[in-house]
């Protein structure tokens, strides 16, 4: 015990500065010594804050924010016949109104899941990634899609207002189901 005390008390004799700042030689330390000294320094400070950085930030969670499932959009009354996308961007669905009432077409494309665009002067959805067509009630008409567009769960509320939810969708042959379609 006593030769690694005698070690480390040489080591520690060794680190310790000469009184009145003097170097290995006695004589001030040059410029780069001290330099040198604050690089090591900042090099080790600089480690220390992104680590403690690295560690706060476990403490914040990293959740993704996904627009609400279930969301109202509007009246029966605000929707003339056609397509409307006032809600594609957000909530990824168009309403659509026909003769039979209003769908909530979901739009995502059956073959990969893209978003097709709603083309009026063709009367048809297309999508960009494959070429698939749709017509105005989601039946798929051309290109590699597989089956028709799903439709979102929509109904009237007692407000009067239309609810539609997107976490339960319909497939083709579901179609005639009451939450598939509002009939108005």
């Amino acid at each position: 015990m006593s030769e690694k005390s005698g070690l480390l008390q040489n080591i520690l004799k060794a680190l310790k500065p000469k009184p009145g700042g003097a170097g290995a030689e006695g004589g001030p330390l040059p410029e780069v010594q001290l330099v040198r000294r604050r690089l090591v320094t900042a090099s080790v400070l600089g480690c220390l804050g992104v680590n403690f950085l690295m560690f706060l930030r476990f403490f914040f969670p990293r959740a993704l924010f996904e627009p609400k499932t279930i969301f109202n959009v509007g009246y029966p009354s605000d929707y003339g016949f056609g397509v409307d996308e006032k809600y594609k961007q957000a909530y990824r669905i168009w309403v659509v109104r026909n003769a039979e009432g209003l769908v909530a077409i979901y739009a995502r494309c059956t073959h990969l899941g893209c978003t097709p665009n709603w083309n009026a002067a063709e009367n048809k959805f297309k999508c960009p990634c494959h070429g698939s067509g749709y017509d105005s009630e989601g039946v798929n008409v051309e290109g590699p899609a597989p089956r028709p567009m799903d439709r979102a769960r929509i109904e009237l509320l007692p407000t009067g207002e239309i609810q539609v939810d997107t976490s339960v969708l319909y497939q083709f042959g579901n179609w005639d189901d009451p939450g598939s379609i509002v009939r108005v």
